[in-house]
């Protein structure tokens, strides 16, 4: 018990020995179970203040592999500024490491230990509306295929024109769906997600995106936040 405990938050001490707590995000399974040369950085919920949100990156070496550790309970719209932010920091860094990543450190549940996602290459595009990413992302495009992702209840995909749109009620249907649209022409899957959706439930989204096969190579590393 003691040891699950350790495992699903993560305690930091910090200026005049006060003490804060990360709760970390569940996921079922993770390929990347173990990363070294490492440092990390925190974003703590502040349960009285449940619409802020605290960076603790003093620990950040440019150089080494950053393990970034976010409470569940925020949600996209206070955390991706942030990471933002972090990885603009590394990328423009002198020291900067060409072999160092990225990744959200989490919870996996099936072997009571930490897991990693990495998200070393993804470039966050950051908005209130779907609208202002018309630069990015064309609608029905002929080899694109769009997912929006509002909860885990509700995901619409639109294919290549407004007829193959689809909406499912299940996240962890995605996979299963995705073969509906194998006779159209797939060159790009692109991601959009809610910024009111909790971190848990964003990597419970990344999660399945990590085992969706032969699709996975087809995600376009601009991942829209609206």
């Amino acid at each position: 018990m003691k040891k699950l405990i350790l495992l699903c938050f993560i305690l930091l001490t910090v200026s005049c020995g006060e003490k804060k707590v990360v709760q970390l995000p569940e996921i079922k399974n993770s390929k990347i179970t173990e990363v070294n040369d490492i440092s990390h950085a925190y974003l703590f919920f502040n349960e009285s203040m449940p619409d802020s949100v605290e960076l603790n990156r003093k620990n950040l070496i440019s150089t080494t592999n950053w393990l970034i550790n976010v409470d569940k309970r925020l949600t996209l719209k206070q955390v991706m500024p942030q990471i933002k932010f972090l990885q603009d920091k590394k990328n423009n860094s002198s020291h900067k490491n060409e072999n160092a990543k990225n990744y959200f450190t989490c919870h996996n549940t099936s072997r009571n230990d930490l897991g990693f996602l990495e998200f070393t290459d993804v470039v966050y595009q950051l908005s209130d509306s779907i609208g202002s990413f018309k630069e990015f992302n064309t609608l029905w495009d002929n080899s694109k295929l769009e997912i929006y992702v509002e909860s885990l209840n509700k995901i619409t995909f639109a294919g290549s024109t407004p007829n193959n749109a689809l909406e499912i009620t299940n996240i962890q249907n995605l996979n299963k769906t995705l073969n509906d649209f194998s006779s159209l022409n797939i060159q790009r899957i692109s991601i959009n997600v809610k910024q009111s959706l909790t971190f848990q439930d964003y990597i419970t989204v990344k999660s399945i995106l990590e085992n969706i096969g032969m699709w996975q190579n087809l995600i376009d590393e601009n991942e829209f936040i609206y």
